[in-house]
């Protein structure tokens, strides 16, 4: 915590100044937080990107965890696992936060759409692991989770404005 009088200094000559050279002021910070805070609540495709970004890191921390858990059952059994486990966290989060949709779609319809575009991803990632061992055998934990991070990035971008224009869609469908 800044002390109030470390943030008013006395010039030579006795005036006071209202900041030193290079110094944001703290309300500032707090206008400029409120200002970013409120742009990311609203229902555009760039703030709706910026959330799905964040979802995206959270829920891969999950998949990391589990698959790093998991790797003594083997890559792809750990794949399918972290990939559940980080899906209904994601689509959750996603219905909720990203696309604002927690009145307008269920946890279900969520779940089972948003499930389907990601066993596409799942689909992928085993693939690119399966290939990564064929060619190279055993690259390691870190390797592997390297192409799965590259392949779900990938598919990533794919799923955004698949869930933005089909799933959490503001327009009902038939």
């Amino acid at each position: 915590m800044t002390c109030p009088s470390l943030l008013r200094r006395t010039a030579v000559d006795g005036m006071r100044q209202g900041r030193l050279d290079g110094w944001i002021e703290p309300t500032r910070v707090r206008e400029r937080s409120s200002a970013a805070r409120e742009r990311l609540q609203q229902d555009d495709a760039r703030a709706q990107f910026a959330r799905f970004v964040v979802v995206g890191g959270v829920s891969s921390a999950l998949y990391a965890l589990v698959f790093v858990s998991l790797q003594g059952f083997g890559a792809q059994a750990a794949n399918l696992a972290g990939a559940i486990a980080s899906t209904l966290l994601a689509n959750e989060m996603h219905r909720r936060s990203t696309f604002h949709a927690g009145g307008r779609v269920s946890w279900f319809t969520a779940q089972w759409e948003g499930g389907g575009l990601a066993g596409i991803g799942l689909v992928a990632t085993s693939l690119a692991l399966a290939g990564l061992h064929t060619l190279t055998g055993d690259v390691g934990t870190v390797g592997q989770l390297g192409l799965i991070a590259a392949v779900t990035g990938a598919i990533g971008l794919i799923r955004f404005v698949a869930l933005r224009s089909w799933v959490f869609s503001p327009t009902p469908r038939d």
